[in-house]
């Protein structure tokens, strides 16, 4: 190694708590939300103000559930479900993003985790839907992990960095 280069941070020992997010969460979420990484594994446009994450914080969906992951006081990872309505309502879609640089510590792990007790033991949900890309096989395995199947893939589904990309439609269907 250089002498100009640093050794990556260890990993905290502190505990992840994980909770429900809050109004005041807005510029940490809206800063993750802007990350290059995040941004291209969601449907998110570039330079989100932090204003419209404050606004859509502040008025949560009936019947759904917003989490954040964080350590420190710092928020790593947030998730979601957007409970669906009248003839759908046992239905919930998930949305989940990771700090760039926090992916593959266990993160997406702990709010599943969350999410899925939340969605069984509290609310309910008997379908949980999301969109993935194609590409992003780490996503896939952690929804593979929890029971998620595949579903079918939306051709050219969004434009995504100059280009067309596919995805990949999952569903975890609880089974009574």
């Amino acid at each position: 190694m250089k002498q100009t280069e640093t050794a990556p941070a260890p990993p905290s020992t502190e505990a992840l708590h994980i909770r429900a997010s809050r109004p005041d969460d807005y510029e940490q979420i809206a800063a993750i939300m802007n990350l290059p990484g995040v941004r291209y594994g969601t449907l998110r446009l570039p330079h989100v103000k932090p204003e419209q994450t404050r606004t859509w914080l502040e008025a949560p969906a009936d019947g759904g559930l917003r989490i954040v992951a964080e350590r420190s006081g710092i928020i790593l990872g947030v998730a979601g479900l957007h409970r669906q309505r009248d003839r759908r309502y046992h239905a919930a879609v998930l949305g989940i993003s990771i700090h760039d640089d926090h992916r593959r510590r266990g993160i997406g792990k702990a709010l599943m985790l969350e999410i899925l007790d939340a969605a069984d033991k509290w609310l309910n949900i008997t379908r949980i839907e999301l969109t993935v890309f194609t590409d992003n096989a780490a996503a896939i395995t952690l929804y593979e992990t929890f029971g998620f199947e595949a579903e079918g893939v939306h051709r050219a589904y969004a434009f995504r960095d100059g280009n067309f990309a596919d995805v990949v439609a999952m569903a975890r269907i609880r089974k009574s």
